[in-house]
């Protein structure tokens, strides 16, 4: 299962926000991946989301494998349309 978001926060994913992400993404049993610019990294990976230097209006393919891939895809669609949080 994946979803295409765009990133809506002023500063991207910086520190904070991928923290957030990768603490809610290690919630759910499935595999999480990020693919961005032919670019993909483990979603539950804090040094691997960081890598992809994230920034304000940037789309990523959410995708998740697994058991509860729906409910992993619902949630952090909705991190990143709440602008991680903040």
């Amino acid at each position: 299962m994946e979803c295409l978001v765009k990133i809506l926060n002023e500063s991207g994913v910086h520190a904070r926000p991928a923290s957030v992400f990768v603490k809610t993404a290690c919630q759910f049993s499935s595999d999480i991946a990020i693919k961005v610019n032919n670019k993909n990294v483990n979603g539950k990976s804090i040094m691997n989301l960081l890598s992809l230097g994230l920034k304000k209006n940037d789309e990523i393919m959410i995708t998740a494998k697994g058991s509860d891939e729906k409910e992993a895809i619902e949630a952090l669609v909705h991190l990143v349309d709440s602008k991680f949080g903040e």
